[in-house]
């Protein structure tokens, strides 16, 4: 028998041993042929693209998302969406916090279409592609545009009025924010076609943030000018919805024209129930199949091929541009329904068979 602290140290000496077996057969299984490999998380090796949206009041931008979303992460691209809800300073904070997680792209649906400059140079500074999402980025330099035809949109909501307003007819033009560079371009192919028109506008204004209820206050303006109203152009079909309603309380939906864009399903009804005369549709989801295709191939360095451009008002940016088609009642089915933008049951719900 040990005494008690003979054992001990015989206890200790033994605790040591180990210590030092287990040590030399760990070190020696990491012999300079078997060294382990840091394999690292997965998703560094990944594209991350980062996406600010304007907002999701307009009923598209959710489809836009979502087609964006699917084909960016059918590429092995990961996708950050925030949401601005029309905010300026939110969308640039956004646009800080991407830079800073060192997105390798972000895509911009700008609130602001000039406010972006300084944000977007810190993220081009940084490696940091850039894509101007349906609304050019202004004196920004970004690396792609990628939108509609917007002076046509204009042209075809202009020449539906044109067409069937009569002459020296009253109308109200209810136009985007100034902020959004594609106002200005509706309204370019607006004035081209209504420039030798004999139109009278009674009432015009510019709706801050694409507030619908601009459109239902500007109906009632116009009302107090004159009770004649013939026609009213409406920026998208968001500001339709109340343009309509307006004209609703007033017993006059159904015998004024009225023009949108967007295409979206309550205007779709609208039309085919005769209480909007047209909209224009931009086929939103190769837009955005096509800007997820764009973003992961600038992420990967590779030459995108774009040789139209457009000018910023300094530089030429590659500019992808989609031609936009106006929908009235007579190729609603052609066009949205077999195209497979609405579904026909929803189109035609409040229709007796």
């Amino acid at each position: 028998m040990y005494r008690n602290g003979e054992g001990n140290r015989i206890m200790k000496k033994l605790g040591l041993f180990l210590i030092i077996l287990i040590y030399t057969m760990t070190f020696a299984s990491c012999s300079e042929d078997n060294v382990p490999t840091y394999q690292g998380d997965e998703t560094e090796n990944k594209i991350h693209i980062g996406v600010s949206f304007d907002s999701f009041v307009i009923e598209r931008w959710q489809r836009d998302r979502d087609v964006f979303v699917y084909t960016a992460e059918e590429l092995g691209a990961e996708v950050n969406v925030q949401n601005a809800n029309g905010d300026v300073e939110k969308q640039i904070s956004q646009i800080e916090y991407f830079i800073d997680k060192k997105m390798d792209v972000i895509v911009i649906i700008a609130v602001d279409s000039k406010a972006c400059g300084e944000v977007v140079d810190k993220a081009k500074a940084a490696g940091i592609k850039i894509v101007a999402y349906d609304r050019l980025l202004i004196t920004s330099d970004a690396d792609l545009y990628i939108s509609f035809d917007n002076e046509k949109v204009g042209t075809l909501m202009a020449q539906t009025i044109k067409d069937n307003v009569p002459e020296e007819g009253n109308i109200i033009t209810i136009f985007g924010p100034t902020t959004d560079y594609n106002v200005q371009l509706v309204e370019q192919g607006y004035r081209e076609v209504m420039e030798d028109a004999n139109l009278n506008v009674i009432y015009s204004v510019n709706a801050v943030n694409w507030l619908a209820e601009e459109a239902y206050d500007a109906v009632n303006e116009a009302l107090l000018i004159s009770p004649q109203i013939d026609g009213v152009f409406c920026g998208n079909d968001n500001l339709a919805t109340e343009a309509v309603r307006a004209l609703s309380e007033n017993r006059m939906a159904g015998s004024v024209v009225v023009t949108g864009q967007d295409a979206d399903l309550a205007a779709c009804q609208r039309i085919v129930e005769g209480t909007q005369t047209m909209t224009v549709y931009k086929p939103v989801d190769k837009l955005a199949k096509a800007a997820a295709e764009y973003a992961v191939k600038l992420a990967k360095g590779e030459n995108i091929d774009v040789k139209t451009t457009i000018n910023d008002g300094i530089w030429d940016v590659p500019y992808v541009k989609l031609e936009p088609i106006g929908v009235n009642k007579d190729n609603m089915d052609e066009v949205i329904i077999e195209g497979g933008f609405q579904n026909r049951e929803d189109v035609y719900l409040n229709i007796p068979d």
